[in-house]
């Protein structure tokens, strides 16, 4: 059935082609994320441990959010490790680096989330996609607000 939203078929397939971006960096920080919690070591693991569970479960729940915003808007969410590596600006870690690097490597990746929904913004404003831009903000606020949080364990 036709999408008749007051949104073109062009600036939805724009809008989207965006948020597959910010889905697959989601992602990506996801997957760090997780991986750092399970082998984070030294003597802020505690700390580490319970903030990187918190910030894994806010970024899997981002996930569903991104993908279903994409599906609104009558285009398939990408699903894939393929997908998602040809996507994502931010880097897998493959090893288990030290704690601090683990901190750093995900302020880094938060900072490149934000950059790149901050790219998404020109085509959603460009088709008075509130919801979108709505959406954006969130994920923008958030992506901020954790990279500020981890570069002050930095300090």
């Amino acid at each position: 059935m036709k999408i008749d939203i007051g949104i073109s078929k062009d600036d939805r397939k724009a809008i989207t082609e965006g948020l597959s971006r910010v889905l697959a960096d989601t992602f990506a920080l996801y997957l760090k994320t997780h991986s750092f919690h399970w082998n984070v070591t030294g003597p802020m693991f505690n700390t580490l441990h319970v903030m990187f569970m918190t910030q894994y479960t806010e970024l899997w729940t981002a996930l569903d959010e991104v993908a279903e915003r994409i599906r609104a808007l009558g285009h398939p969410a990408p699903g894939s490790f393929t997908q998602f590596g040809g996507l994502a600006s931010i880097q897998e870690e493959a090893g288990v680096p030290k704690a601090e690097d683990m901190i750093r490597q995900l302020v880094e990746g938060h900072e490149a989330a934000a950059r790149t929904i901050r790219a998404v913004f020109k085509a959603a404003e460009k088709a008075d996609d509130q919801p979108t831009a709505d959406l954006l903000t969130q994920r923008l606020q958030i992506h901020e607000k954790t990279a500020w949080m981890l570069r002050s364990l930095l300090e």
